[in-house]
């Protein structure tokens, strides 16, 4: 066979496996998420993996690691790459918005889990409200310091202040411990910028700078994490009491150890699985609901044993 023919039939069995490659995937979603540190963030790509699989999607995760105006970009790169649709975990929902315009006016549907943009284009929304699950939490610590502490506690704040959910979570959960009308003196807030690292510094500046803290209440993974590895390294696990958001194998175990009194747990897993099945439902012309709202359960010592599997 002469050199030029064989040249040309290995260029053709190649573009013909590019092909038959290429269309191996019906459609293609986009996930732009905060980071890849927390598990948090981890089982959302998961549970939005696991339901690309299911539908025979490919799916294509972007880490914006804490920076919002990298979600920004990433959105733009996908338009231009004429996805199928995209999920978003917005840092910041206001500055976002215009990327999510251009998404829309380019017929690609955008679908928010976990944070909620304010008057966005949006197809939907699915995630917790963190407003009422932060009054919830609020409520249940409360009637802890009720119960437990006489009806009076001195409580620190670890949050993440670039977050808009976070804060949401804040603003509930002050709500309903203010509406107690109990003794309750909130301390300092302090800014673990969602890095647990960070978070565990503030935390020891915040109990160093107020030794007579009783309470802490944490608004995240990472600010929870910091907060716990905090009150352990200082000694102060038999005087405060945490309470916060998003469990770990190390706050269950400080659920074990009885001072983690309660802890909200979403399941992010699912906000990612229903968030591409919404995308694969819009992409056969089918509709979803504008907002689809995942349950979260306040885990203590009476219910922590059916999530300890996960931490295993």
């Amino acid at each position: 066979m002469r050199p030029f023919k064989l040249l040309f039939r290995c260029a053709a069995v190649l573009a013909i496996c590019s092909t038959a490659m290429g269309s191996a995937f019906a459609d293609t979603f986009a996930l732009v998420n905060i980071n890849q540190q927390a598990l948090f963030f981890n089982q959302i790509n998961e549970g939005a993996q696991k339901a690309a699989d299911a539908a025979g999607a490919k799916l294509v995760i972007f880490n914006a690691n804490n920076v919002p105006s990298a979600q920004n970009d990433a959105i733009e790169n996908y338009i231009t790459q004429k996805v199928d649709g995209i999920i978003l975990v917005a840092i910041d929902v206001n500055g976002v918005k215009p990327a999510i315009t251009a998404a829309k006016a380019a017929g690609i549907p955008v679908i928010a889990i976990d944070a909620q943009i304010p008057d966005g284009d949006n197809v939907a929304f699915i995630g917790v409200d963190n407003a009422k699950a932060g009054e919830d939490i609020g409520k249940f610590y409360a009637d802890y310091v009720k119960s437990e502490m006489g009806g009076t506690a001195k409580i620190g704040i670890v949050g993440a202040l670039n977050s808009f959910i976070q804060n949401q979570r804040l603003d509930g959960f002050k709500k309903a411990v203010t509406d107690s009308g109990l003794a309750i003196t909130f301390l300092d807030t302090v800014d673990g910028q969602n890095v647990q690292e960070t978070a565990m510094s503030a935390s020891e500046n915040l109990m160093t700078a107020n030794p007579d803290m009783t309470t802490l209440y944490a608004t995240g993974e990472p600010a929870l994490l910091g907060a716990v590895s905090a009150v352990t390294s200082q000694g102060r696990t038999g005087d405060v009491k945490v309470f916060g958001w998003d469990l770990t194998k190390q706050v269950v175990q400080g659920i074990d150890d009885g001072w983690v009194v309660a802890v909200v747990q979403q399941d992010p897993a699912g906000e990612g699985k229903a968030a591409v099945e919404a995308l694969v439902k819009l992409k056969k012309g089918e509709t979803v609901e504008p907002i689809i709202n995942i349950p979260v359960t306040i885990v203590t010592k009476d219910n922590v044993e059916q999530y300890r599997p996960m931490f295993q």
